[in-house]
């Protein structure tokens, strides 16, 4: 495990195809540290800050870590927060394979081991939400509480009639051709996630547009996100029926935008999970942090901080 100070990240992100990150993504607080954690075959790149009980924040696609900055600075003065770019994605390895999420799921586990972290509350949102549960149906002695953020799970309730809305041609995009077709023009690709899953696509400046498609631009990264996909009907939907057979029991806050997933994702939750609490995201889409980051980081944390 091989930690880099603040002032390292620079060196870090200094890669040969990115420029600097926006003004409009914030930073992580100066006291954070960067990590590269062994999960595995992958090597995560995790942030870590604050004190206090832990917590595991767990982006999706179109986002890396970096989306959790406003939630990071809201819990660190009371909770120790974990912030990993998922395997392919972001400034983590790319390892060939792994990209089932029942694998990811235990790449988490390895990050909570190597910071002797015994037990954390999880907040996930997009394919985080499949890691996420992944992990706690796997570990749940391991999560106290879970705040699930606005996408389905691959094979559980009514994933079947999900996969049919047309908004969601994205899961079967795949083959041989897909690397070539998207290849220098990510942000083309991404733009069409920002704008036909939000209420508001001016939410998603140009700013935060840029550093997203810069990141995924990265040799591979593209490549092993459409390999997030592919696992969901070869893999992620078989595992989960299994995971299925035993309830969760850690307090659960299912957040539905909406403009999206809405009382959906609460309805799905309930399927898995024996303490289920639903909540809406208002005047959001997709993508909460970006259209409503107050609003949902309010969410989070008031759930957190429940007795």
């Amino acid at each position: 495990m091989r930690v880099l100070s603040a002032a390292a990240l620079a060196a870090v992100i200094s890669l040969a195809s990115m420029a600097p990150a926006s003004a409009r993504v914030e930073s992580f607080p100066r006291d954070f540290k960067i990590q590269r954690i062994k999960a595995g075959d992958a090597t995560l790149y995790v942030r870590v800050g604050g004190k206090g009980p832990a917590v595991v924040l767990l982006h999706g696609f179109g986002d890396t870590g970096d989306m959790w900055v406003p939630a990071a600075k809201a819990l660190a003065s009371d909770h120790t927060v974990i912030v990993p770019d998922l395997r392919g994605m972001g400034l983590s390895s790319q390892p060939t394979g792994g990209y089932d999420k029942k694998t990811q799921g235990q790449d988490i586990a390895r990050v909570m081991d190597a910071l002797k972290v015994d037990k954390a509350d999880l907040v996930t949102h997009d394919i985080g939400n499949m890691v996420g549960y992944a992990l706690a149906a796997q570990y749940p002695a391991r999560i106290t509480k879970w705040v699930i953020i606005d996408a389905p799970l691959p094979g559980i309730g009514p994933w079947d009639e999900i996969l049919k809305s047309p908004l969601l041609w994205h899961f079967n995009f795949r083959g041989p051709d897909v690397d070539r077709l998207v290849k220098g023009r990510e942000r083309i690709y991404l733009d069409r996630f920002y704008n036909e899953l939000s209420a508001n696509p001016k939410a998603i400046d140009e700013q935060t547009r840029n550093h997203y498609a810069r990141l995924y631009a990265r040799p591979g990264n593209m490549h092993y996100a459409f390999e997030q996909f592919a696992t969901f009907n070869t893999k992620d939907a078989a595992d989960n029926k299994e995971f299925e057979k035993s309830k969760l029991p850690m307090p659960i806050l299912a957040l539905g935008a909406d403009h999206s997933f809405g009382d959906m994702q609460a309805t799905v939750m309930r399927f898995v999970g024996t303490n289920v609490e639903g909540g809406i995201v208002k005047n959001s889409g997709h993508w909460i942090m970006e259209e409503q980051p107050a609003q949902t980081v309010g969410l989070i944390k008031t759930f957190l901080e429940k007795k």
